[in-house]
């Protein structure tokens, strides 16, 4: 007996971030849109500190007054901290125009939300519906899924969106992956009750905490407080740091914790009711973002790095500009996906890129920590922290590579 098949205007694969934003704006088109989710929400995840930049897209899916009564973390900016050194940025003082406060979320708390926006603008969202093949060769996309009962079935779309994060479907079923260039990095991380007292030394809720290792450059925490006295913490390191260390994912973490006389005595009080975890070679690149009649979002096309937190902002953009051009297409109009989805979305990740390249090589660390910093200089940094890669006027996006080295070498003299 055949399987079944069903039709939709738009296949949206994942109810993340990514997904879920794509769904509200298609909807506000008026689209036919369903999401097929392959785990049950709520669900853990990392990439819990948002940008500023965020903002702009949740307010563009009607989804920013869910967000906000939701009762996150309030967020204000990034403090670095490495060796006894400490600096901030409040992204409130930045060159670009648009949001300069945002929220520090549980994952599945936050992605449920915005799933739940989704559904109620009109996304028809199935969970645990597992797609296990993608044919892409005929007219429209073809995907085969397993639903939760074992049954099978077949979805025709006019347009398919993969927004499965780091399953990343499309990219593996269809051979569209190649080597990041970052080497290979694992984190290990978990959910602390921190015990943090209020108005400790150097720490502020409103900030996410990046610190430095004291003896390796290329070594760094993330500590990423909560609104109900919980941190989600963090190290990132290449595999071969991380294999030094054994016993448990959460003895392992505690070790290298314990070797940053600052973040322990932050952490001195803390409980670690939640058992560590780890991933590893997360940084993913792909030949095209895009293909016939289908385009990759977020982690699924691309994924750099955790340390400035732009994921979950390069999810959004990816949404937006590909709600943007499924507009036009489906108005009848030709669109160019390079042009118009690729290079734009690429744009503003390889600035990022450059920014990450500089932390991990040790020049960016140097310009943060500057004693003599330029105010002016020091709002355009503020603004690519704040997750603003994508505005050209700033001339550390429009030319950030070399701007970039000229002031490593200024701050190194």
């Amino acid at each position: 007996m055949n399987a079944r098949t069903e039709t939709t205007q738009v296949l949206i694969v994942g109810a993340g971030p990514a997904g879920s934003v794509a769904a509200a704006l298609l909807r506000q088109q008026g689209r036919q849109v369903l999401m097929l989710e392959k785990q049950r929400f709520p669900r853990f995840s990392i990439g819990e500190s948002l940008l500023p930049q965020s903002m702009e897209y949740l307010e563009q899916a009607g989804m920013l007054r869910a967000v906000v009564e939701a009762g996150f973390q309030y967020k204000n900016g990034a403090a670095f901290a490495h060796d006894g050194r400490h600096t901030t940025f409040d992204f409130r003082q930045k060159s670009s125009l648009g949001w300069g406060t945002t929220y520090q979320v549980q994952r599945a708390d936050f992605d449920q939300v915005l799933a739940r926006e989704a559904e109620r603008a009109g996304a028809e969202l199935r969970f645990e519906h597992e797609v296990l093949a993608v044919d892409v060769s005929g007219e429209k996309p073809r995907v085969s899924v397993r639903a939760p009962d074992g049954e099978a079935y077949e979805v025709v779309a006019d347009f398919l969106l993969d927004a499965s994060g780091f399953a990343r479907i499309l990219p593996r079923l269809l051979e569209l992956e190649r080597p990041s260039r970052f080497p290979v990095r694992g984190a290990i991380f978990t959910h602390v009750r921190d015990g943090i007292t209020p108005g400790a030394e150097g720490f502020d809720r409103n900030k996410i905490l990046i610190t430095v290792h004291p003896r390796h450059q290329d070594v760094w925490y993330w500590t990423i407080p909560f609104s109900n006295g919980t941190c989600s913490l963090g190290v990132v390191a290449e595999q071969a740091f991380l294999a030094q260390y054994e016993g448990s994912e959460t003895e392992r973490l505690q070790a290298i914790v314990g070797e940053d006389p600052g973040l322990s005595a932050l952490l001195a009080n803390a409980q670690w009711p939640m058992p560590a975890r780890q991933i590893v070679g997360y940084s993913a690149n792909v030949d095209s973002l895009w293909g016939r009649n289908y385009a990759l979002l977020g982690n699924a096309g691309e994924f750099l790095d955790p340390v400035f937190s732009s994921g979950v902002t390069i999810a959004f953009k990816s949404a937006s500009l590909a709600a943007a051009c499924l507009a036009r297409q489906f108005g009848g109009e030709s669109v160019d996906w390079e042009a118009d989805y690729g290079r734009p979305l690429r744009a503003g990740v390889d600035t990022f890129r450059t920014f990450v390249e500089s932390w991990y090589a040790g020049g960016f660390q140097k310009i943060i920590f500057h004693e003599n910093a330029n105010p002016a200089i020091r709002e355009m940094i503020c603004s690519i922290l704040a997750g603003y890669a994508w505005d050209t006027s700033n001339p550390y996006v429009a030319d950030s590579k070399r701007r970039l080295g000229v002031l490593e070498q200024l701050c190194a003299a």
